[in-house]
């Protein structure tokens, strides 16, 4: 008989059964990796690879959940970044941006939600004792005022503030409510550099949207960066 006839037997069709099987499961296997590939990148910012602002919200509201009292929520922003844009062109601010989206995925650690939410503007939740925040946030505003290398060589000096509350403080495990009393300590301390911690007081401050009334902006907070 043509050995390309001969009917296999229990062993050669259970070899033949897999190998089968294994063309449509590859296929299906490499189309779930590029439609999961795609979903993370809806939920990143493509300029500093942090999360945009839905994909945030929801890991730092879990990371509320799980450690309560303990989580930090710090609202960053990049200082006379518009006067870099405008002095040294669009290139020269991306490379800024993408800068301290390295520096604060490094400060936070891979537990933390880091995340972009406008132009200029970041938030951190993070898991940070009571014993290490004060000189832990010292240390952002540190990393956040070193000098960035531009692609095509020289340096900027840059700047930003820095705000932070606690649940503790503010009496509020709500994300909304934190990030509106880190956004007002944050004005507080506005182009001092150092970082302010929020009390009750600021989480009175009138907002729209999680952010100080009158912020420019305002309005637009939300949306994807």
């Amino acid at each position: 008989m043509n050995p390309a006839l001969r009917v296999p037997g229990p062993i050669g069709q259970r070899a033949l059964l897999i190998t089968t099987l294994a063309v449509p499961l590859t296929g299906w296997t490499l189309h779930a990796l590029t439609l999961h590939r795609r979903l993370a990148a809806t939920k990143r910012d493509p300029l500093t690879g942090l999360l945009r602002r839905d994909a945030y919200s929801h890991r730092a509201r879990r990371l509320l959940a799980r450690h309560g009292d303990t989580v930090t929520v710090v609202m960053v922003d990049a200082d006379h970044f518009k006067a870099i844009n405008d002095r040294l062109g669009h290139a020269a601010g991306d490379t800024v941006l993408a800068a301290f989206g390295a520096r604060l995925t490094a400060w936070a650690g891979p537990s933390a939600a880091v995340g972009r939410l406008g132009s200029d503007e970041f938030a951190v939740a993070l898991d940070l004792p009571a014993a290490r925040r004060v000189q832990r946030l010292e240390q952002l505003v540190r990393m956040l005022h070193t000098p960035v290398v531009l692609d095509d060589g020289p340096t900027v000096a840059v700047a930003a503030s820095v705000g932070a509350a606690t649940p503790a403080a503010v009496g509020s495990r709500d994300l909304s409510l934190l990030q509106r009393a880190a956004d007002a300590a944050l004005y507080d301390g506005k182009h001092t550099g150092r970082p302010v911690l929020a009390t009750a007081a600021h989480a009175t401050v009138p907002s729209l949207n999680g952010r100080r009334l009158g912020r420019p902006g305002t309005a637009a907070w939300g949306r994807a960066a």
